[in-house]
């Protein structure tokens, strides 16, 4: 794959190889006649750059189909963008389950694949589970590691920008991990490791319940939840990457911890796990007293930290995810409290990708990177196949 990096011939050539290249990529196939009216450069110059992006694997001729020379002649030679020239990654590592997407440079998914890991696994073994099903989801799909342009990861806690995680309660010997390191061991390609609600905000927004929203607050529904906000269309991770850890609020002179908000009796729930929160919402919903009064505290919990969020930063729609969103009575009254606390109640709405919302934001994220590279003036295109 050609990487629109330093070293062409000038910078006007690395402009024009961007325009066509980005033309060529908006459409199925397209003349050289054609590719010169979308992007208003001369006929020479389209010609000469079309042959160097052919000749960096970007760019490939598109066959005649059989029998259009008999009827009209020589046809005009038509052009396409190579999305299968390399491929992405997009992962998610979670309490008990790892996740893969693959895809072209179109964003196209062409395999997916999942793995259960245990609640109580440690760093190394964690990765070690996200290796093999990265492994088995390569070979299954008959992609070379080779192929892989970029890897976006989401994972939960506060991330800095070099991959580290400085913060996370829900993994085992997480917190301190350099994951972006790690992983970039196995890849010979960006790393871009990202929160897991910060992740699921950009998928949402991408192919999700927020495709028409700029201004979007994605909640991540669990025990301890997060949230990720996109402000005009563009990723916000605050000066620190903290923003939205709306888990923490209970930090500020709140004495109840989930484990006793769900409780049905007069102990704290233990196990605290989603299985065991699954069954108070299910007697909740057959009328059991005291754990329709356990659900009535864990929402009225869940309204207020995500009112907090609304009333900061004024948002269009908030998209509910995680596995709590899927937990009977949750939307209406988050509508009901928000309209009752925040001076303009946005819109709410429940996440379209579900399970995927984190790994496809992952995926996003890789694919951003990548579109920096190609549509970058600064480069060459000189391919790497």
């Amino acid at each position: 794959m050609g990487q629109l990096t330093g070293g062409s011939p000038s910078l006007l050539r690395r402009i024009n190889s961007a325009v066509v290249l980005r033309a060529l990529r908006s459409t199925d196939c397209a003349t050289l006649t054609e590719i010169t009216r979308m992007t208003g450069l001369s006929r020479p110059t389209v010609e000469g750059v079309v042959e160097d992006l052919v000749a960096a694997g970007l760019v490939a001729e598109k066959a005649a189909e059989e029998g259009t020379a008999r009827r009209q002649g020589r046809p005009a030679r038509r052009f396409r963008f190579r999305a299968e020239a390399g491929h992405l990654l997009g992962l998610e590592i979670g309490v008990r389950r790892v996740s893969a997407l693959l895809a072209d440079l179109d964003g196209r998914v062409v395999g997916s694949q999942t793995k259960g890991v245990e609640e109580t696994a440690g760093a190394d073994e964690r990765l070690e589970r996200l290796r093999a099903a990265v492994t088995d989801l390569l070979r299954r799909t008959g992609v070379p590691r080779s192929s892989l342009r970029a890897v976006g990861v989401g994972t939960p806690g506060i991330v800095e920008a070099d991959g580290t995680v400085r913060l996370s309660t829900a993994l085992p010997g997480w917190t301190g991990l350099r994951l972006g390191e790690r992983l970039g061991r196995s890849f010979k390609c960006p790393v871009l490791v990202e929160n897991d609600a910060n992740a699921a905000a950009v998928a949402e927004h991408w192919k999700g319940a927020a495709t028409g929203s700029d201004d979007v607050v994605f909640v991540l529904a669990g025990l301890s939840p997060g949230a990720g906000s996109l402000i005009g269309g563009r990723l916000h991770r605050g000066y620190g990457g903290a923003a939205g850890e709306i888990g923490a609020l209970h930090l500020l002179g709140r004495e109840e911890a989930p484990e006793t908000l769900l409780s049905t009796t007069d102990r704290p729930l233990h196990p605290l796990d989603e299985q065991a929160v699954a069954e108070v919402f299910a007697l909740a919903r057959e009328g059991h007293r005291p754990a329709r009064a356990a659900v009535d505290r864990f929402l009225r919990r869940l309204v207020h930290d995500v009112a907090a969020l609304v009333l900061a930063l004024d948002p269009e729609l908030v998209v509910v995810g995680g596995w709590a969103s899927g937990l009977d009575g949750v939307l209406e009254p988050l509508r009901r409290e928000l309209t009752r606390y925040c001076l303009r109640p946005p819109r709410v709405a429940l996440s379209v990708l579900g399970e995927a919302a984190v790994a496809t934001g992952a995926l996003r994220l890789a694919l951003d990177h990548v579109e920096e590279q190609l549509f970058a003036v600064e480069g060459t295109v000189t391919a790497r196949r």
